[in-house]
């Protein structure tokens, strides 16, 4: 369904994944009261995608979504520019402030998936009223007119731009043609490889973060935080950081003591002067072999194989890995007594308006979260510690404050994602899987910053317990291995943990299809026949068959170098991705090739998706070679890109290519679908090459 707003323009409405029987009658947010569509009482932007065409011939939707730095903003603007026949610079995409309903999540490749249908719709509505509107200032049948390039066009070359029309179709009803979405045949815009519509901002540093905002009187902000995961403030001495110049406030806050001063430089020289006491955290007495011996020892049990059967088995470890978006943490806070208005890049800009709330002592109506675009996130900014530390200093301070975290705050006290430890069957019998066993453990978060969890009623101190197991959250139906079963269980540890790229799959598929190579070793088999006698899936053949003839899979390598390959299947699409590696030095190994393949329905902007596929190939080269975080004695041991080793330019692939499967289906999820395959397909490649079995990852660890 599709509203009309009340609005001197025309401005329509549809609802995103929510209710839509409180719809009428609502009163307009803020935004709306004072912007140019001047909303009144017919609906409002509290749980719609809205699109309005201004007399400036624009036409904007303010998106309930965040950009950070995954094109969602391109891709929209596609949608509505397709229905519409508008001009793609004549669509723009402003970031819609959190709301009060409706749905605002950013995360688990969703995005494109829920706004497809609605973007559509509404766009399609606001061209056939802008067609009769038209058609009712010339005289002549809607039908006999047509749109492009943000005008319409009458069959005498006579044309008027949408801005031009917009109050008139503000009026219009019931539009005197069709106002369904064009057929997949008609796109023109939709499917045509299309460059990002900020490019040119972010290159040329007219795009605005966090940081680069400017609010009144907001003081560069930085905290001297503990050296320990959850460790505690026992005293400060501040006397000489209040002394030097162009400090203007030390406060302390739950996560430390911050700094509030005229410039980030000042700050940090003021928070280096600080001489501080500090209580060490729960996790103290706890590195990572411990770590790793307790999740081992939370793996539930496989069970029996079935009898007559032999088995291929292994246990993988993963370490903690951190989100590390190029861009740090950075919030903008102003509170005051009765109203507070908070500026940062958020997935969950409504829960995070919801907990400043309730942190700073305020209702909740009385804060506003403008939510700016985001340099990276990778599942990063699904939490919003920044933001609500950012409105504590403020207040404490009782001054507007820009609060950053340094890249070795957030590496070393940020969320990140759990280890975990994985036990892997595969039971054969005459040649056949005939039966498959996950069972798996992770560090799993719930704790309140002081330690202290609740589990079943029962208040957990010290930091650490285990939790008993439970079914995985995904199996390893993909392929066709007779009675599949997976188990899992956690340890519960005192530390910020958070969902990253591909949360449970990035490393449960890339342990399964380590093994999937072992069980075809095993039983003589070529890994890629063996993958396609056994996948369920024809799509995932096909984007398998597309890598294997594109990398031309099997092709003779010099020795220490091999290739390897992996398949993945979730949010409704799937990818398969071959990997070519020189490991002639096993320990600094290079892949040099990528080849990647998709399904994922219809590709908004197959450009988009082959910068998510390319990203994805890095995550993976990053995670099973490189890249994880060490704990010693509760403390993360890397502080900086320079001993966290995320794959630079100088490990990226010399050669990477991806094909997109054309496909007339509703768009599936793309953002964290490579991941897997990508992990799985370097770790195979590596195994071949140097024809090891790797159980732990990075594989330097």
């Amino acid at each position: 369904m599709v509203y009309s707003l009340a609005a001197s323009t025309l401005t329509l409405a549809a609802p995103v994944g929510c209710d839509t029987s409180s719809a009428e009658g609502v009163e307009p947010t803020a935004a709306e009261a004072h912007g140019p569509s001047r909303v009144l009482v017919t609906g409002a932007d509290e749980e719609m995608l809205v699109l309005e065409v201004t007399a400036a011939n624009k036409v904007v939707v303010r998106l309930p979504r965040v950009e950070v730095g995954q094109g969602i903003t391109t891709a929209v603007a596609m949608m509505i520019a397709e229905e519409l026949d508008a001009r793609l610079v004549d669509v723009d995409i402003p970031l819609a402030e959190a709301r009060t309903k409706g749905n605002q999540y950013t995360g688990g490749s969703s995005s494109v998936r829920s706004l497809y249908g609605p973007a559509r719709a509404l766009a399609a509505t606001a061209r056939a009223r802008l067609v009769t509107a038209a058609a009712r200032r010339w005289h002549l049948p809607a039908r006999s007119l047509r749109t492009r390039d943000t005008m319409v066009v009458a069959p005498d070359g006579r044309t008027a731009t949408f801005g031009s029309l917009t109050a008139a179709a503000a009026r219009i009803q019931r539009p005197a043609v069709s106002s369904r979405p064009k057929p997949a045949s008609e796109h023109k815009v939709i499917g045509r490889p299309t460059g990002r519509i900020d490019a040119r901002d972010i290159v040329t540093g007219k795009a605005k973060y966090a940081g680069d905002l400017e609010v009144a009187g907001a003081k560069p902000t930085v905290v001297a935080r503990p050296p320990t995961l959850g460790g505690r403030l026992v005293s400060v001495d501040d006397r000489a950081a209040r002394a030097m110049p162009g400090v203007h406030a030390v406060v302390k806050v739950a996560g430390g003591v911050a700094v509030v001063a005229e410039s980030f430089h000042h700050a940090f020289k003021a928070r280096d002067a600080l001489r501080i006491t500090w209580r060490p955290g729960p996790l103290a007495s706890l590195s990572d072999a411990a770590i790793r011996s307790r999740l081992r020892a939370a793996v539930p049990s496989v069970g029996a194989p079935p009898r007559g059967s032999a088995q291929v088995e292994g246990e993988f470890e993963f370490a903690f890995v951190s989100h590390a978006p190029m861009e740090v943490l950075t919030a903008v806070a102003d509170v005051r007594a009765d109203r507070a208005e908070i500026w940062f890049s958020s997935q969950t800009p409504m829960d995070a308006r919801e907990s400043i709330a309730s942190a700073i002592g305020l209702p909740k109506s009385k804060v506003r979260v403008h939510v700016v675009r985001g340099g990276g996130s990778f599942g990063r900014r699904l939490n919003y510690d920044a933001a609500i530390e950012a409105a504590l200093i403020s207040k404490a301070a009782r001054r507007p404050v820009k609060l950053m975290w340094s890249r070795g705050d957030d590496i070393r006290h940020g969320r990140m994602r759990g280890a975990s430890h994985h036990r892997i069957r595969a039971s054969h019998e005459r040649g056949r899987v005939v039966a498959f066993s996950h069972a798996m453990a992770s560090v799993s978060e719930s704790y309140e910053r002081q330690g202290v969890a609740v589990q079943g009623g029962v208040a957990v101190r010290g930091g650490v317990t285990t939790v008993a197991a439970g079914p995985l959250p995904s199996d390893s139906g993909l392929y066709n291995f007779g009675r599949v079963s997976g188990s899992s269980g956690s340890v519960e540890l005192a530390m910020p943990l958070g969902a990253w790229r591909s949360v449970d799959s990035g490393t449960m598929r890339t342990a399964e299809e380590i093994v999937v190579d072992e069980v075809a070793a095993e039983l003589g088999k070529d890994p890629v026949a063996f993958r396609r006698g056994t996948l369920r899936n024809k799509a995932v053949k096909a984007v398998l068959d597309k890598v294997v003839a594109a990398g031309h899979w099997g092709r003779r390598l010099p020795s220490g170098q091999a290739q390897g390959v992996a398949v993945h299947e979730e949010y409704g699409s799937c990818v398969a991705c071959l990997v070519e590696i020189d490991a002639t030095d096993p320990k600094n190994p290079r892949v040099t090739k990528v080849v990647m393949a998709a399904d994922v329905g219809t590709a908004v902007n197959p450009r988009g998706l082959e910068a998510q596929l390319m990203g994805t190939a890095v995550d993976g080269i990053s995670t099973v070679l490189r890249a994880g975080l060490h704990i010693d004695r509760g403390a993360v041991r890397e502080g900086s890109f320079a001993d966290f080793r995320y794959a630079r330019q100088q490990h990226s692939p010399l050669h990477f290519e991806a094909h997109i499967v054309p496909s007339r289906r509703e768009p599936g999820g793309a953002g964290e679908l490579g991941v897997p395959a990508a992990a799985g397909a370097v770790a195979n490649a590596y195994a071949r090459a140097t024809r090891t079995k790797p159980r732990r990852f990075p594989i330097n660890f």
